[in-house]
């Protein structure tokens, strides 16, 4: 690679500066908002890649991709240039980036004070290299010893990613070491870098295969530097300020798009398990799940039928009903939603060579092309080979959304999972068709998924064009929030991945992925014994993907009442997570309307407080509840570090309050999930321990944690009918509310806006069992107060 050196100033615009280097290529400073600017290189003066699908600051970019130029959505505020003999700047009243000669960028935030002071900068000696023959591109920054680094998306290990080496390559990482193993599925090339007093984000824009070292490597001529290459594309990257690690991730989700507002049964208990469909008889087996959900008191919303009922053999093939294990499909979904579950059908985006169709695809030109001889590309796909579908033509679209109509949803399956969709096609010069414009895959591999799940998304859309869609799908790049709920893959039976799942999900939420969860039981690998099975559903319940599924190595599937010893402990939590429903619910609709994350560290709320950085097992579900997953072996008791606060901590099942800033130890007996709540909140509940489907509420509780002396808190409660968009024509029900307390009494406010009529017409307010201050609603005391907790 060679390293950019000489420059001059070759042009202003009203939103960016362009540079001229090394007399070949152009240098782009783009100023799109107040705190966030854009660098592009066009190397030789041109675009590897003149489109983007991942920037989306207003609507959804168009199915061919955003134009790489294109600056719309962004407010474009003016700028200041000033030019000296070997620098020049260009601030904002925000944010200021000084360009040096030879060629490093060095950028400064206004803090608090209305200062500049230094925020981060490349390394100075050799900060941008480019490969002389096109392919490969490098960024170098310096590296600053209190660094902590987030996101990166879905990774093993601890959530601080400083001192270690990434790389973003799709793979199907079957069994994969929570802990260790990279790359993994998804390629969301996004770092949140914060040290004391500010945060900035910082998005590379490639989509080839990329390395992210954040101090892994050392070399005796620069000072410490983090380093950021890609195998083909351009550099062009997007850096923003927090100044809090909060706003960066509601930053970077407004930059790549907003969350999907899915339907509320998408929150309930998912079941799922490869052996149901890979057995002879399948439909029984899927259909007895039903009873057995019943004969064990078990609510369930939803059930994600593995790849087994498109088999012919051991192998799977899209689209292909296998009528001996399943002869009546549409029975089957019948079924399913009599009983008020969802069916959420398993496609993928490769046909194996023996595929039925496969003949009639290649002719039809909707396969990616092999880049010698223009015949379709083979790669190897669960134990044969098969050629990849390419959603980048049109025709294939058509057909995929075809099929997704005629063989799942008229059959009554009306949700698709896209899986196995990591691309693995390893002729990177493979030919795909661009819209017309032909593209080597090695620069849109993540972008295929992105593409694959959008067209279900639209088959969906189509077909019931009154209800929100739910997808769900393993990869895909930065953007895929706008379509689906995704999960951390195929995860291995382990104490070592249950507390590194947790990990991984958090630092996927910081990446603007809110809607996620994980394979709880453990996918792969030995059936979990009862004990880890229990923590694990406990820590499932708690995130907004739950679901149970697996592919135990000795056949059996891991279901509620596997264990019947433990059975009753499972129970416990799932009616826990139907309880909290409606607060889970809030979530997603702040998700999507504020850009919320769901799952947060506790840092995310707690940056004045320095302990809440240290690597923990602990994470919020919102801002209110404090979830200490138990991840340990015959742990019965649990220490919990409670982040320092004006308002103190309860704990959700005594009601006994805590202060902030102190560790505590709480009990945990096997049949019982360590929670604590923030003092000040207000959880919504349901009584109603069933499909959300058949519920009809009469009741809706809400559970107020109000401060132990005074002060006020105010937050707001969504309801609809969960499911349509009438919520865009004010046909849903927000509840204001307000919670004031002091010594003397608490008072509760409410104030109700839309048109949405629920089906419960009572609201029934519960205290601490501690709490002894007269409750008032509205001004008026309710002269009967329960008092409970959520257990």
């Amino acid at each position: 690679m060679k390293t950019l050196k000489n420059w001059t100033l070759k042009q202003q615009h009203s939103d960016h500066v362009e540079l001229w280097v090394d007399n070949r290529h152009t240098f782009c400073l783009y100023v799109l908002e107040q705190d966030l600017f854009r660098v592009l290189v066009k190397q030789n003066n041109t675009l590897a890649l003149d489109r983007t699908w991942c920037i989306a600051p207003k609507d959804d970019v168009p199915w061919e991709g955003r134009p790489r130029l294109s600056v719309e959505g962004f407010s474009l505020p003016a700028y200041r240039l000033e030019q000296a003999e070997n620098h020049l700047v260009i601030s904002t009243d925000k944010l200021r980036v000084t360009v040096h000669q030879p060629l490093w960028l060095e950028w400064e935030f206004k803090n608090a004070q209305n200062q500049w002071q230094a925020l981060t900068s490349d390394r100075s000696t050799g900060a941008y290299m480019l490969n002389s023959h096109g392919d490969g591109v490098a960024h170098y920054q310096r590296r600053y010893g209190q660094d902590q680094v987030y996101g990166l998306g879905e990774k093993s290990g601890d959530l601080n990613r400083s001192g270690r080496r990434f790389e973003m390559r799709n793979l199907d990482a079957m069994g994969y070491n929570a802990a260790s193993t990279d790359p993994l599925y998804k390629h969301i090339p996004f770092t949140i870098t914060r040290r004391e007093g500010v945060s900035f984000g910082l998005f590379y824009d490639n989509l080839s295969s990329t390395w992210l070292d954040l101090g892994k490597e050392l070399d005796n001529y620069h000072l410490p530097y983090r380093r950021y290459q890609a195998e083909a594309g351009d550099i062009d990257y997007y850096l923003f300020l927090g100044p809090q690690v909060l706003d960066v991730t509601k930053k970077f989700v407004r930059l790549t798009g907003k969350t999907l507002f899915g339907p509320k049964w998408s929150l309930g208990y998912s079941g799922s398990t490869m052996s149901y469909t890979d057995a002879p008889d399948a439909q029984n087996q899927l259909q007895q799940f039903i009873s057995l959900c019943k004969q064990h008191d078990i609510p369930c919303d939803s059930f994600q039928l593995s790849s087994g009922y498109t088999s012919i053999n051991n192998k799977r093939y899209v689209f292909n009903w296998n009528y001996d294990k399943v002869p009546q499909p549409k029975v089957l979904s019948k079924a399913f939603l009599d009983a008020g579950f969802r069916l959420a059908a398993n496609i993928k985006p490769c046909l194996l060579q023996d595929h039925p169709r496969y003949q009639e695809v290649a002719q039809a030109g909707l396969f990616v092309r092999d880049s010698e001889t223009g015949e379709p590309e083979r790669s190897v796909f669960w134990d044969d080979e098969g050629s990849h579908l390419d959603f980048t033509n049109p025709e294939t679209i058509q057909w995929w959304q075809s099929n997704v109509t005629s063989q799942l949803l008229e059959m009554g399956i009306g949700s698709t999972w896209n899986d196995n969709n990591e691309f693995e096609v390893w002729d990177r010069e493979a030919v795909c068709h661009g819209f017309g414009k032909p593209i080597a895959i090695k620069h849109i591999r993540p972008v295929m998924p992105l593409l694959m799940i959008r067209a279900s998304m639209e088959a969906q859309q189509r077909f019931a064009p009154e209800k929100r869609p739910y997808l769900i799908s393993r990869s895909g790049c930065a953007g895929i929030q706008r379509y689906v709920q995704t999960w951390s893959g195929d995860n291995r039976t382990s104490w070592q991945t249950l507390r590194y799942n947790t990990r991984m999900g958090v630092g996927m939420s910081l990446s603007g992925l809110y809607n996620l969860g994980h394979d709880v039981g453990g996918f792969s690998g030995d059936k979990p014994d009862a004990e880890l099975f229990v923590r694990w559903v406990q820590n499932g319940v708690m995130h907004p993907r739950f679901t149970i599924h697996s592919w135990n190595d000795d056949h059996t599937a891991n279901e509620p009442w596997m264990y019947p010893e433990v059975t009753p402990a499972i129970r416990n939590a799932i009616n826990l997570r139907y309880r909290l429903i409606p607060y889970f619910y809030n979530l997603l609709w702040q998700a999507h309307r504020d850009d919320e994350p769901m799952i947060r560290p506790t840092f995310l709320d707690h940056e004045h407080d320095v302990n809440t950085f240290s690597e923990t097992d602990d994470f919020l579900i919102g801002r209110d509840l404090l979830v200490a997953s138990v991840v340990e072996e015959g742990q019965r008791e649990r220490s919990v570090y409670l982040p320092a606060n004006q308002t103190g901590w309860y704990c959700f099942y005594t009601g006994e309050w805590f202060t902030g800033g102190q560790t505590i130890v709480v009990p945990a007996p096997l049949e019982r999930l360590p929670l604590l709540v923030r003092a000040g909140s207000v959880l919504p509940a349901s009584r109603c321990l069933c499909s959300t489907q058949l519920a009809k509420e009469q009741v809706r509780e809400l559970y107020l944690f109000p401060q132990q002396g005074s002060g006020s808190s105010s937050g707001d409660i969504f309801e609809d009918d969960g499911e349509s968009f009438d919520y865009l024509t004010q046909n849903a029900l927000w509840l204001d509310w307000t919670l004031t307390s002091d010594s003397q009494r608490i008072d509760l406010t409410i104030q109700t806006k839309g048109r949405y009529v629920p089906s419960w017409d009572k609201l029934v307010t519960i205290l601490p069992q501690t709490e002894t201050r007269p409750l008032f609603i509205n001004g008026e005391q309710v002269s009967e107060v329960v008092l409970a907790s959520l257990c």
